[in-house]
């Protein structure tokens, strides 16, 4: 399991995958499953029906067949309870440390660390993953105008319908440089109606935005938009602070709650903490809220009152 339609996500798979396969079982078969952020965020426990089951870049469950889990999150656990069954493993294969800025980086420090596994052909892909979920960007431009291998590929993984071109993407990653997996046929088809998607998508934005006192706010409700690149608010607006926004999609109502990476002003505001108040979590810097498909209302009463916040 591992967090879909995220580049870090589907990078953890394909490092983790490799680790497994190289250091402890050789002749293992991968299965994934995508895992996205929903009001109800339960395990069903038909997920856990491996000899060997994972979480990479994902909420921990406190399942007794789970036997592997990497993540990096601050908002890790979905109860105490869970945070306390956590502590209590002796296993020495669940690991969890919120200062790695991604958790591909942190499974590879991991396996070398502890099992002394490297592949030094997928350094690439570890970088990457720092730069991308890690928002390490030079500036807003280098960050929304995709011009990378990796950038093009989080763009494919980011807004692409369903999970099967992810699971193939994973498959491409253990092995294949970022270059070759973009050329592939299958995603240059992909990744073309995307970008002019991502396009119109930075137009809309620019058309919704509000921007006062450092916060961008912005509602995407009608403009069929399940995901945006998060750095559009601070290329469009770069001397703001934070942005806000809700997205309706078929599965759920998102608040997305983010910070500018390059603003002159540090961020005061830890945006997990808040995200958590109201069922949701992240990172100090970036987090985000599920409610139910068709909470609309309760979206935009919940993401003004984290505006009025940010805004103190």
């Amino acid at each position: 399991m591992y967090h879909d339609h995220c580049f870090d996500g589907a990078a953890s798979a394909a490092y983790f995958s490799r680790f497994i396969a190289g250091a402890v079982h050789p002749d293992a078969e991968f299965r994934y499953t995508g895992m996205a952020h929903k009001a109800s965020q339960l395990f069903d426990p038909a997920l856990f029906d491996g000899d060997e089951n994972a979480i990479v870049d994902f909420k921990y469950s406190s399942d007794p067949h789970l036997t592997w889990w990497f993540d990096h999150h601050q908002s890790a656990f979905l109860t105490p309870e869970d945070a306390e069954h956590f502590r209590r493993d002796t296993s020495g294969r669940k690991l969890y440390d919120p200062a790695y800025k991604s958790c591909t980086s942190f499974i590879n420090t991991v396996a070398r660390e502890r099992w002394g596994f490297r592949a030094p052909d997928l350094d690439d892909l570890v970088k990457w993953s720092l730069i991308i979920d890690g928002a390490q960007y030079s500036d807003a431009r280098t960050a929304v105008e995709l011009g990378a291998p990796a950038m093009k590929l989080t763009l494919v993984i980011e807004a692409a319908t369903g999970s099967d071109i992810v699971q193939k993407i994973i498959g491409w990653m253990k092995r294949s440089p970022l270059s070759e997996i973009i050329a592939e046929p299958e995603v240059q088809a992909l990744y073309e109606p995307l970008y002019r998607r991502h396009l119109e998508i930075k137009d809309i934005i620019q058309g919704r935005a509000q921007a006062n006192d450092g916060v961008v706010f912005f509602d995407l409700a009608g403009y069929d938009v399940e995901g945006y690149n998060k750095f559009i608010p601070y290329y469009l607006f770069p001397s703001a602070l934070y942005t806000v926004s809700v997205t309706p999609s078929s599965f759920r109502t998102k608040i997305s709650v983010g910070s500018n990476p390059w603003a002159a002003e540090v961020p005061k505001h830890n945006l997990a903490s808040i995200c958590e108040r109201y069922g949701g979590g992240g990172h100090a810097r970036v987090g985000a809220i599920s409610l139910a498909p068709g909470e609309l209302d309760k979206a935009r009463e919940i993401a003004a009152e984290i505006v009025a916040e940010l805004k103190t």
